[in-house]
């Protein structure tokens, strides 16, 4: 069956054994409402881009959880999408609270903390590295300079859509990659 005749449940089924067309219909079908959703909320472009891609991420990455004896698949990828946009804009709060006094004590990470961060962030670099460089351009903008879609696709003089389409493909990469390494 064609992707774009699917359900949204058949596509997230057959995005958790991790087909590509059907996360690009699931893409196509439903990124502008999620930006919507997350504009609504976040009442900023950028966030809203940003929380649009961690939630295709996140559909992704737990596509497997979903079960359609539950309810259609466009209920649990909206549920995604709130609960990300909810930790986007809790984290907004949580950035604009004053800092605490000086007499409480620091919850800074230990060392072995600090340890796996490191080690998790080694391998996460080194598997952007790996990315085809149009790919890893995009992904370092977004994520290492905090450049939200627009701001990128203005940058490298390429189209929104191109950045979206290259932003999509190379998470997709980059999250197999992870996966098979048993990051994720």
């Amino acid at each position: 069956m064609c992707p774009s005749e699917s359900t949204d449940g058949e596509l997230i089924q057959r995005t958790a054994r991790r087909d590509h067309a059907a996360f690009d219909t699931l893409y196509r079908r439903h990124s502008d409402r999620v930006f919507g959703l997350a504009l609504s909320k976040l009442r900023d472009r950028g966030r809203a881009e940003d929380a649009m891609q961690d939630t295709f991420a996140a559909i992704w990455r737990s596509a497997s959880t979903y079960r359609p004896e539950r309810g259609p698949g466009a209920s649990w990828l909206y549920t995604v999408a709130r609960n990300v946009v909810i930790d986007r804009a809790r984290a907004n709060m949580r950035a604009e609270t004053p800092a605490e006094p000086d007499d409480v004590a620091d919850d800074a990470p230990g060392p072995e903390s600090n340890t796996e961060t490191s080690w998790l962030s080694a391998h996460v670099h080194q598997a952007v590295e790996g990315l085809p460089e149009q790919e890893r351009i995009l992904i370092e903008l977004a994520y290492w300079h905090g450049l939200s879609q627009s701001e990128i696709a203005e940058r490298l003089g390429v189209p929104l859509g191109t950045v979206k389409t290259r932003t999509r493909a190379a998470l997709g990469r980059l999250a197999d990659r992870l996966e098979r390494d048993q990051l994720l």
